[in-house]
């Protein structure tokens, strides 16, 4: 697959990445399907109750974060862009506001590039959550990997 032209401004958004030892379609299927991605969505020590996943462009994404703290987030998205097994994308509704860029690049059958940016509408947004967000991605991307090592 051809390499994809983002206009990027570091200024506007967020990105973590890792190389992680699963395939893609693995990987997909652990963003795509509800049923592996509430096990492992959010930063360390936070649950999730889905209301809704309709994972199709224009579907929403409706769910609750708890929080270590007993806080609860309420988050709404809607999926702008879906190419299985390369990319979902999607579009806060609740804030903070941001859209959500999240591709899968194969690298061998048993290893995939994971890019997960957050793109925002202004800098000052951005450079708002930019302390808290940049070590909770990574808590994140290390959930995946321990959901994807249950798939196995």
């Amino acid at each position: 697959m051809a390499a994809e032209n983002f206009n990027t401004d570091p200024d506007l958004e967020i990105i973590a990445s890792r190389i992680i030892n699963a395939s893609q379609s693995m990987v997909f299927e652990a963003w795509a399907n509800p049923n592996h991605l509430k096990h492992w969505w959010g930063p360390a020590g936070f649950t999730n109750t889905f209301h809704e996943f309709d994972l199709r462009v224009g579907g929403k994404w409706d769910f609750t974060m708890h929080g270590p703290d007993k806080g609860h987030y309420h988050n709404l998205v809607e999926f702008t862009k879906i190419e299985k097994p390369v990319r979902i994308e999607w579009r806060r509704h609740s804030k903070p506001l941001f859209n959500i860029a999240a591709r899968f690049d194969k690298i061998t059958e048993n290893t995939t590039s994971v890019i997960f940016r957050m793109i925002f509408d202004t800098a000052e947004e951005c450079s708002k959550l930019r302390p808290y967000v940049v070590d909770k991605n990574e808590e994140n991307l290390d959930r995946l990997e321990s959901e994807l090592a249950k798939m196995k």
